[in-house]
């Protein structure tokens, strides 16, 4: 891999402290969400990650709508992250859910996201390691 950029974060006190990036322009109160027994006066890991990753596969979305000469600028991109329990400790599971404009009929957009879920970073990161499910709304 060439290195193109470097993200770096501190976080303080895990769930219940502040995490801080190092150019200072993320800078937030962290807590637990009421479900997991906090107070919710915070965002949390979960909320950062569904951000990231809604983001990061809108981006790939594009890359791929423009190589297919497809006009993907008006999509959206919902991440819902799930955290639960496993075997051994707490596993994420993740829902993709992309809104496609009308104008891309289904099958195009059923292939549009696909080739997304292969050059998005973060899918390439969770690949095999977290169930990412795909719903084209």
């Amino acid at each position: 891999m060439t290195p193109l950029y470097t993200a770096v974060a501190t976080a303080t006190h895990g769930r219940e402290g502040r995490a801080v990036s190092s150019d200072g322009l993320l800078d937030v109160n962290l807590a637990l969400p009421v479900a997991l027994g906090g107070n919710g006066q915070g965002t949390n890991p979960e909320q950062l990650f569904a951000a990231g990753y809604a983001a990061c596969f809108a981006s790939a979305l594009g890359l791929v709508g423009r190589e297919a000469k497809v006009d993907t600028s008006e999509a959206a991109v919902t991440a819902e992250v799930t955290i639960g329990k496993d075997e051994t400790s707490f596993a994420l599971s993740v829902v993709l859910r992309v809104e496609l404009p009308d104008a891309i009929d289904k099958a195009a957009g059923q292939a549009l996201v696909e080739a997304a879920h292969q050059v998005c970073p973060y899918s390439k990161a969770t690949r095999g390691n977290v169930a990412v499910e795909l719903v084209i709304e």
